[in-house]
């Protein structure tokens, strides 16, 4: 299982703005970024960290945008090949460098 595109399929499927495993050529207003930032294995059950980023065009709609995304991935637990699903933090992470207001969520999430 690659986590990314499970959560980005999740994501596409219950979000209106679109997940993306890496960023977008043509970006839309708002979307979201996932990004497997560490893994470890053991017993062939894999724990994965991912941040999941939220860009929107305003730091309001941002954090709106994050708190949907939280909602959608704390009810990933429903996926058969998902066992645990827990947020480590969330934060404002305005990407200064693309003048986009963006906040992220960090999930460490058990699966197979």
């Amino acid at each position: 299982m690659i986590i990314e595109k499970t959560i980005c399929d999740y994501l596409n499927g219950v979000l209106d703005e679109y997940a993306f495993p890496e960023q977008p050529a043509d970006k839309p207003a708002s979307y979201v970024l996932v990004e497997k930032t560490g893994s470890s294995r053991r017993d062939y059950i894999t724990q994965s960290t991912v941040a999941i980023q939220s860009y929107a065009e305003s730091m309001y709609e941002a954090a709106k945008l994050n708190e949907k995304v939280k909602n959608a991935v704390d009810s990933m637990i429903a996926l058969s090949d998902v066992y645990s699903v827990r947020l480590n933090s969330d934060y404002n992470f305005t990407d200064t460098s693309r003048k986009k207001y963006r906040y992220q969520a960090v999930y460490d999430i058990t699966h197979c």
